[in-house]
């Protein structure tokens, strides 16, 4: 049987107009530093997906100095800045916090210094939108890009990452965003690219991808794709519930309020279901589907691979077990309501056998 790939919040597959302008990219000769023709049309089309970009983000008038990905472009705006941040964010931006700021049940935060933290806008684990302060010095756009309607130049923030790979761009090239006129000092210093802010040769075929991609996804957000995936995400968890409420969803319901039922007080991406079975390791589960041919994630993952329980999870009030006990399905453009339901089948039928083992 076909692979079933509902892991998108991890990366997502290339879309065809990304392969194909990184394909035209690849006949560009020139360095984008040269005065020459060669060198301008190299230049030009990094200006071009720049510009693409811009606009796929709402960033119009904002400086977009590339980088090797969203990891590099937190370090760009963090490193030496003593931020605070949420427990809940992702390792790239916490581990530049000197201050942890605690959660609710909800996984919202509270922020008093905003000029002095970072936030994500989306989680990548549960979906929850934060509902960002006005005055926030950086913010984590990576999984929001592309999935929600929003605009950087709205948001009231002076930084935000962006990574290609979240929305169908190739891998190993992301952004960081800043209001212009932000002083950004840089840390890869050399030939002066990027407006001062990250030296070295631009990855050329990298940048023509991503902003492809970016335009693509402006896109089909404006076509209403993501509405559809939600109603798509919807009918899973449908499917994924007992009549016993055997099984959880953070972000839906709180570790005080399991037997609520409905969306909670906050949005949620629209791809995105974080379910918990309790006493079932997300390590087993995400072994069990990947043998039955379908890739899903456990709550955490470190670089080395090994699944541990969620420090989201447990940020926000869930016990170790159930943090433990978590995986992610995250959904994309071309998942039907037919491969979610048949996810729902082989899951829920290991569960039952899990069960009756116990």
């Amino acid at each position: 049987m076909t692979r079933l790939y509902l892991d998108w919040n991890a990366t997502t597959p290339l879309r065809a107009e990304a392969r194909a302008a990184m394909v035209a990219a690849m006949e560009i000769t020139g360095n984008p530093s040269s005065v020459h023709a060669e060198g301008r049309a190299a230049k030009a089309a990094i200006e071009t997906a720049r510009a693409q970009i811009a606009a796929a983000l709402g960033a119009e008038g904002a400086d977009i100095i590339f980088t090797s990905g969203a990891t590099e472009a937190a370090a760009l705006a963090l490193a030496g800045r003593g931020v605070a941040c949420a427990e809940v964010e992702h390792d790239a931006v916490s581990a530049w916090c000197d201050n942890r700021l605690s959660v609710d049940g909800w996984g919202r935060v509270t922020v008093s210094d905003p000029a002095s933290a970072a936030l994500q806008l989306a989680n990548s684990e549960t979906g929850v939108i934060q509902v960002l302060p006005e005055g926030l010095w950086a913010a984590d756009l990576t999984q929001a890009f592309g999935k929600i309607p929003f605009a950087f130049n709205w948001l009231g923030v002076t930084c935000g990452f962006i990574s290609a790979h979240k929305l169908g761009g190739p891998k190993g090239i992301g952004a960081l965003v800043v209001k212009r006129g932000t002083e950004i000092a840089a840390q890869l210093k050399g030939g002066g690219q990027e407006m001062g802010r990250r030296a070295g040769t631009e990855n050329l075929i990298g940048i023509v991808g991503f902003g492809a991609a970016a335009q693509a996804a402006a896109s089909d957000l404006a076509q209403g794709m993501w509405a559809e995936i939600a109603e798509i995400r919807n009918i899973l968890k449908e499917a994924l519930e007992f009549p016993t409420k055997e099984v959880y969803f953070p972000g839906w319901e709180t570790p005080l309020e399991c037997k609520a039922t409905g969306e909670g007080p906050l949005e949620v991406l629209p791809n995105t279901l974080s379910v918990v079975a309790p006493g079932w390791k997300g390590e087993t589960q995400v072994m069990r589907m990947d043998l039955a041919g379908i890739a899903i994630s456990a709550g955490s993952a470190c670089s080395s691979g090994k699944v541990r329980a969620s420090r989201v999870l447990r940020a926000m009030g869930w016990g170790e077990e159930d943090a433990g006990s978590a995986i992610r399905i995250s959904l994309g453009p071309g998942v039907t309501r037919d491969e979610v339901l048949r996810f729902a089948e082989t899951w829920r039928a290991a569960y039952q056998k899990h069960r009756g083992r116990r």
